[in-house]
């Protein structure tokens, strides 16, 4: 015998499911679970897609029986058109929501859940640029390199460092790294919070500090602002104690990008 379905039971079953996972999804002890609910989800909100256009065809299939109250075709007709195409209206709208959705979707199966959470106020580190020197004006610093080592060059260049101006001067210029900037013919030594890269090939010095920004206190553009990546920035605005050639140089080297 063939199965025959009561759209009206289904659509009350269908509800009744909703409601049940307004409910259980108003906490997740493990948020691995949400990938699995959104996809779930999305091919709930596919399917209601579908409902939409089928209720509106059956609105506008049937409108030869549809009256109104008082027994008037027309203004029955007229009204079941009415329906079709806020029907159709509300199916557009499902679209928008479908393309959210997946999205959110995509975005969450990127994410790794931990068990254990970060810790608050986690500091994010960065290395703002303290100086750079080329040319003679490195040459008295890489002359202190070979003879009394790269420490001492690191502690000459520390002058250079006025603490809380160079910070804002570097940030405001965009001379701000993840890592510190180092190519291949460069020689580079750390100590404490600063780093020390110098080349005699091209005869320069750079020396970078590092600097703590506390989440709390970060921007949400934080990945541009302090990323390294304020290109346009640097390229634009040349920092008081980065001369414009010494830019140019380190621009065509894929220092400052």
């Amino acid at each position: 015998m063939p199965t025959f379905y009561d759209p009206g039971a289904d659509a009350g079953e269908a509800s009744e499911a909703l409601r049940g996972l307004a409910h259980a999804t108003r906490t997740f002890e493990n948020p691995q679970d949400i990938y699995g609910v959104l996809g779930d989800l999305l091919s709930g909100v596919r399917s209601l897609r579908q409902v939409l256009d089928q209720l509106a065809a059956a609105h506008s299939n049937n409108r030869s029986r549809a009256f109104d109250d008082h027994g008037n075709h027309a203004t029955g007709s007229k009204d079941a058109l009415t329906a079709a195409d806020e029907l159709h209206q509300a199916a557009s709208f499902i679209d928008q929501a479908e393309d959210r959705l997946s999205a959110a979707a995509s975005a969450a199966g990127r994410v790794a859940w931990h068990d254990v959470p970060a810790p608050d106020n986690a500091a994010l580190q960065r290395w703002v640029s303290v100086v750079f020197l080329q040319g003679e004006e490195a040459e008295e610093v890489l002359d202190m390199i070979d003879a009394d080592g790269a420490d001492a060059g690191l502690n000459h260049l520390k002058s250079w460092d006025y603490g809380d101006e160079t910070t804002s001067a570097a940030m405001e210029n965009g001379y701000v790294y993840d890592v510190p900037p180092s190519g291949p013919l460069e020689n580079e030594t750390r100590e404490g919070d600063y780093h020390l890269t110098f080349s005699h090939s091209f005869e320069h010095v750079a020396l970078y500090r590092r600097h703590n920004v506390e989440s709390i206190d970060a921007l949400p553009d934080d990945s541009r602002r302090f990323g390294g990546r304020s290109a346009t920035l640097r390229q634009q605005r040349a920092s008081w104690f980065e001369p414009a050639n010494i830019t140019a140089l380190k621009q065509q080297r894929g220092l400052g990008l």
